[in-house]
């Protein structure tokens, strides 16, 4: 008989996220709401025109989201058999084995933080000119930014599809007033003429093209995180696909769409000087003279909760990436407690908000820039996290399957739409780290070049530290790893030859 190891665990209530709750569109609106569509428009689109100086930035979210859509398609594949709020952890520890699933949670734990967090830094920025011309002045960005903490942290601990609703209202009116700015843009062409030079392939593949398409896919970030709320999903086999397409589907639509009527209203040649000069501001001075000051005073206060929409986004995801773990014990068993009234993951959510409040104090203690050290600065490392995740499971996806054999899906969506997504990745992080000063706006010799990305294989091989420890000295909790809520009463068969039944 193979030796037994019973394990005292809270009851299943605790550890148990609501399911059933969210359907199709509140999925959608989790993940639109972490790509922040008004925030990259008017940021990262002019951005990309007044920095980098490439013009091809609406052909860029197009090829961006065509790599993406070939990774979805072995990522939501693997969805349809392994249903866990850790998404990327999960699958990385089912593809690649559990030592590389939790060496990605760490990765995960930092990137998802570094996006929360960072968008602390810019709330109050985007706060400024609505509460100058509301009332004539605004108080110091802290002020600001802990207001919005406080309501980021009471929603995460609220049931996950008041959330959602929350998230719906912030959504709809700024995607409408996008398309609004949108339809003045290309009612006002620069000299009269419609031009589509923008989506030409000569004004993408110039010099500076690597730094380009880092900034497009951090336009994509979110995405990926409908699986994060598959527990949480009516139907999670039909949910989490349609909503991982309709969002990508969308966010291309929406980028190529707004970043190309911005060079028709400025011109194709005039933009990167317009945007340089202008900045975040470009869009609302656009709209301004095509729409009057209303819609100026509507744009500037849907920036603002776009932002704030972010944050409550990527809160909830990143607060069900500490349950997952502290569910399987990889992290403390209370990070995977849930609250019996609302099933948010209470514990989760408490120690995110800690994290954001420690921040925010830091900085303005010690008088940091805000934008550009905590927004910029630790945003983009942020999101540089999450597409070396992306990268890490597209492989993930194909041992999966290649371990299952195949597990009843055909070649295509096990081995080559993942395979080729997994090149088109790799590359990317390839000219990602080496345009990683431009994404910073650091000289080349900036240790910062190096130091943020680096925190990465630093965290990924701790975390793989820590996963041995685990199997030597716990080897109960190492057998769960990546199971989620089956992890409860799982037989499991960990690495080492004897079995660990795992009973309540």
């Amino acid at each position: 008989m193979p030796p037994t190891s019973t394990v005292d665990r809270p009851s299943n209530v605790s550890e148990a996220l609501a399911r059933g709750r969210l359907g199709i569109p509140s999925v959608i609106f989790f993940v639109l709401s972490a790509a922040a569509p008004l925030t990259v428009v008017a940021g990262v689109v002019t951005t990309g025109y007044g920095v980098i100086g490439v013009t091809g930035i609406p052909l860029a979210f197009l090829l961006i989201a065509a790599v993406l859509a070939l990774f979805s398609v072995g990522y939501v594949a693997m969805s349809r058999r392994v249903e866990n709020a850790g998404a990327f952890y999960a699958y990385v520890s089912r593809g690649l084995g559990r030592p590389a699933g939790v060496g990605a949670a760490w990765v995960a734990l930092i990137a998802y933080n570094a996006l929360q967090v960072g968008l602390y830094g810019t709330i109050g920025a985007a706060a400024q000119p609505v509460l100058d011309r509301l009332f004539g002045g605004h108080p110091h960005w802290a002020v600001v930014a802990l207001v919005a903490w406080a309501l980021v942290g009471l929603l995460g601990l609220l049931r996950v599809d008041l959330n959602g609703m929350v998230l719906a209202a912030l959504l709809v009116a700024e995607i409408v007033v996008v398309l609004v700015f949108d339809l003045g843009q290309i009612s006002n062409p620069a000299d009269g003429q419609v031009s589509f030079a923008s989506f030409s392939p000569d004004n993408l593949f110039v010099p500076g093209l690597g730094a380009v398409l880092v900034l497009a896919i951090l336009g994509f970030v979110g995405f990926e995180s409908a699986v994060v709320f598959s527990e949480e999903s009516k139907d999670p086999k039909r949910t989490v696909p349609l909503a991982t397409y309709l969002s990508v589907a969308i966010i291309a639509g929406l980028y190529a769409l707004s970043s190309w009527t911005m060079t028709v209203a400025v011109g194709q040649d005039q933009i990167v000087a317009a945007a340089g000069e202008q900045s975040v501001e470009l869009i609302f001075n656009l709209a301004a003279a095509q729409l009057g000051d209303t819609v100026v005073t509507i744009g500037q206060v849907l920036f603002l909760t776009s932002v704030l929409a972010a944050m409550i986004s990527f809160h909830n995801t990143t607060a069900r990436y500490t349950f997952a773990l502290g569910r399987e014990r990889v992290l403390p068993a209370v990070f995977g407690q849930t609250s019996a009234r609302t099933g948010a993951p209470r514990a989760a959510s408490v120690a995110q908000s800690v994290l954001g409040l420690l921040v925010i104090l830091l900085y303005a203690i010690n008088d940091w820039d805000p934008v550009v050290q905590l927004f910029f600065w630790v945003g983009t490392t942020g999101g540089f996290g999450v597409l070396l995740l992306i990268a890490t499971t597209s492989v993930a996806v194909i041992g999966y399957f290649a371990r299952s054999g195949g597990n009843g899906e055909n070649l295509w969506r096990r081995a080559v739409a993942p395979g080729l997504a997994t090149i088109a990745l790799f590359v990317i992080i390839w000219l990602a780290v080496s345009n990683f000063a431009n994404l910073l706006g650091v000289s080349p010799d900036s240790n910062l070049r190096w130091a943020l990305p680096a925190v990465y294989p630093v965290a990924a091989l701790l975390g793989i530290g820590w996963a041995l420890l685990l199997r030597s000295n716990r080897p109960d909790t190492y057998a769960r790893i990546g199971l989620g809520a089956a992890s409860a009463a799982a037989v499991v068969k960990p690495e080492a030859p004897a079995a660990v039944e795992v009973t309540r």
